[in-house]
């Protein structure tokens, strides 16, 4: 028998963006996850977290922190990023943010998977960079602000924390 989980690809940077992620990982635990993050150090626990939630070992790959003013860094992560996705052929992709899941939600469409961005609630006053130049990419586009959200997106489907 094939098998029919759907594949997802969860990425976030560390920090907050990883810790807004994890928050809505119930959501996809019936799925084949992969997650992707800049942070090493949470591997041992989510594959804990996952044996004692009864659920199949997750994919973890750490790929390098990057920002706008790392140009080098920045196109080492794109590579990395679109490797990524060529292999695990992701159903879907979801991103509380930055640079790699803007990068993952970009190269996903591309091959057709679904795209969920949702901006991290770190940003109250305006969108991030990503979250801006998300917004025509995405299948679902989301702010945790409601007073960010527009009739064109974002929209607000309410906080993750």
């Amino acid at each position: 028998m094939a098998n029919t989980r759907k594949k997802v690809l969860a990425v976030a940077s560390g920090g907050g963006h990883w810790v807004q992620l994890l928050r809505l990982r119930q959501s996809w635990s019936q799925c084949a996850v992969t997650y992707v993050t800049t942070t090493p150090d949470f591997k041992s626990e989510m594959l804990e977290d996952a044996r004692l939630r009864g659920e199949p070992e997750p994919d973890y790959i750490v790929v390098p922190e990057a920002n706008r003013w790392q140009k080098l860094r920045l196109m080492k992560l794109l590579g990395q990023i679109a490797m990524i996705v060529l292999t695990k052929r992701p159903d879907v992709v979801i991103s509380t943010g930055a640079a790699p899941g803007y990068f993952a939600l970009r190269f996903a469409r591309l091959l057709g998977a679904k795209t969920i961005w949702i901006d991290s609630i770190a940003n109250a006053d305006e969108l991030s960079l990503s979250g801006q130049r998300i917004g025509p990419h995405a299948d679902v586009w989301l702010t945790q602000w409601e007073d960010l959200s527009t009739p064109g997106g974002p929209r607000f489907w309410g906080a993750v924390i």
